[in-house]
């Protein structure tokens, strides 16, 4: 008898063990959870009012470059050579996308393949199908060698200073996600534009091969809008 209480007693002490050892894991669990929750929160705060920060800098400063449209109209209108450096501003301002324009050329909307638009879709090289950064790339290389004077994709405007990486199944204009599909809009001789992207055994001829949707339109009225980001000059210097 004597034996089995002390079996029954080695079996509590274990049980009682083991129930510790679960109390001390949970609770320890639900602190590492509580720290990491605690820890996002932060991380989404900062992230909140950086952002904000960046959107009251940026209403700024278009703030100011308005009211300096302003003076500098004002300065034209009572100055012949004024009204010249004004129009050169405005000119260079639309070459290096700095306004809005329009004009006639081209609209390219590129997207993924699917089974639907896709003849033989085969879903173990879904890669094939899909729209990458260095598609987006060669069409706009293909467009500004034609001729294009302006160009965007989704309305991101393309300038010397613009990227177009791969993020993931996204790809990133000038910091900016986008998905599929993708609109290039270009500005320029449509004759000269069209048989560019669509001659035999070009770019968007190989897209098609490889099962992308392709679209090309010509447009008499298209507008492409301004570059939104910053010009860095930290190292070129005029040279006199």
């Amino acid at each position: 008898m004597k034996k089995q209480y002390l079996i029954i007693g080695v079996l509590c002490f274990i049980i009682s063990i083991g129930i510790t050892v679960q109390v001390k894991t949970v609770q320890s669990w639900n602190t590492s959870t509580s720290m990491q929750s605690t820890t996002e929160n932060k991380l989404k705060d900062s992230v909140l009012k950086e952002k904000e920060k960046y959107e009251r800098t940026y209403q700024e400063l278009q703030d100011v470059t308005t009211e300096l449209e302003n003076i500098r109209s004002t300065v034209a209108d009572s100055s012949t050579e004024a009204s010249k450096i004004e129009k050169q501003i405005s000119e260079l301002n639309a070459i290096l996308g700095y306004t809005d324009v329009k004009g006639k050329g081209l609209v390219v909307t590129v997207k993924d393949g699917t089974p639907e638009n896709t003849e033989g879709f085969d879903t173990d090289y879904l890669s094939m199908y899909m729209v990458h950064d260095g598609d987006l790339k060669n069409i706009v290389n293909e467009l500004f060698n034609a001729g294009a004077e302006a160009v965007s994709i989704n309305g991101e405007r393309i300038v010397s200073v613009s990227s177009i990486m791969c993020s993931g199944n996204i790809i990133r204009v000038n910091g900016e996600k986008l998905g599929s599909p993708y609109e290039i809009k270009a500005i320029g001789n449509p004759n000269e534009l069209y048989g560019q992207l669509l001659r035999p055994g070009g770019y968007l001829e190989w897209m098609e091969y490889e099962g992308v949707s392709v679209e090309v339109r010509e447009e008499s009225n298209i507008t492409v809008p301004k570059y939104t980001g910053v010009y860095n000059s930290d190292y070129i210097k005029r040279a006199d």
